[in-house]
């Protein structure tokens, strides 16, 4: 079923089953901005553990 055939049936639908889609849809949202989170946050300590790595191997070479 595509987003257009989605949308032209909500109309059709019974308070209560709008209220479900759009609970669901709000989940999905917010499981998405977590896993956004956690991308960003692991970037970063990998890009940090980069960093250390990288001093280390600097320092081993004097």
């Amino acid at each position: 079923m595509s987003a257009t055939e989605i949308l032209n049936e909500l109309p059709r639908l019974k308070h209560e089953e709008r209220r479900a889609i759009a609970r669901r849809v709000f989940e999905l949202e917010e499981e998405r901005e977590e896993l956004d989170w956690a991308a960003q946050a692991a970037d970063l300590a990998f890009q940090e553990l980069d960093k250390l790595e990288d001093q280390d191997a600097s320092s081993r070479s004097r």
